[in-house]
């Protein structure tokens, strides 16, 4: 706006929006439909991901509903009904007596389910623009994250951690490969220092293990993953960011190449 409230030179009045210019920025990107997800499917897609992901291993006890209910923000109502969820999916078990409670079930379902109003089930095919969209952001935000952790101070505790993590990954069995898999992944991001960074890697990365459900886990393949997950966990504890990029691509372009592979 110029000076004497007039608009400067060449510019011209707003267009509406179904006018707008080709090339500005189109209102539709952001003008869809909202998640449908209410609060009860939050609730389980959180406490689903806690399992998937192996931040609660099986046989592993869950914190109390009153807990639950705090940490994530909703009723104890909403924490029960989503536990019954995923009790009744095969995820969880009660047991009563002194040392009840609700655990995570020894033997996990195998494929990675889609949360739905209903409650869980497993998804039976994935749509070629979703597994794209899934490629693209998972490289952005895990590249960006391993990125950003080799340019933080990482305390003692942290780097002691990430090095856990990795050996922990690297001893896994192919049956908890992928959960081990995911929480080195998650750790980095955790590393960031980002609190909006955890939930949104979680969701990307339930989408890709939902993905790998659909090949084979080989053998070589873990060889290969695990040498480069050292090559990721020694680029960030050196603070070589740049070397922690290329180390975190070559990682996704693999899996990428194989899902393209197998699925597109």
């Amino acid at each position: 706006m110029a000076a004497n409230g007039e608009e400067p030179n060449g510019a011209a009045e707003r267009a509406p929006l179904d006018e707008a210019p080709q090339e500005l920025l189109a209102a539709e990107l952001l003008l869809r439909p909202a998640r449908s997800a209410n609060v009860f499917e939050e609730t389980m897609q959180r406490l689903l991901q806690s399992v998937r992901l192996g931040l609660i291993g099986p046989g592993e006890r869950l914190p109390a509903e009153r807990v639950l209910a705090t940490m994530l923000g909703v009723s104890r109502d909403t924490v029960r009904d989503a536990i019954a969820a995923l009790t009744d999916a095969g995820y969880l078990a009660s047991r009563r007596g002194r040392y009840g409670g609700t655990f995570v079930v020894d033997a996990l379902p195998e494929l990675t389910p889609v949360v739905t109003e209903e409650g869980v089930a497993p998804r039976r095919s994935v749509p070629r623009a979703e597994l794209e969209d899934t490629l693209v952001l998972r490289a952005i935000l895990e590249v960006g994250a391993a990125r950003q952790a080799a340019l933080s101070e990482l305390t003692g505790p942290q780097r002691d951690s990430l090095w856990q993590a990795l050996q922990e990954c690297s001893a896994a069995e192919p049956s908890d490969y992928r959960r081990s898999d995911s929480r080195l992944h998650l750790l980095i991001a955790e590393l960031v220092g980002s609190p909006s960074l955890v939930p949104v890697v979680a969701d990307i990365r339930m989408r890709v293990n939902e993905l790998l459900d659909g090949i084979p886990l080989l053998a070589p393949n873990i060889i290969h993953s695990n040498e480069q997950h050292e090559a990721i966990v020694k680029a960030i504890l050196r603070g070589n960011p740049e070397e922690a990029t290329r180390a975190m691509e070559e990682h996704i372009a693999g899996s990428e190449a194989l899902l393209r592979g197998f699925l597109a």
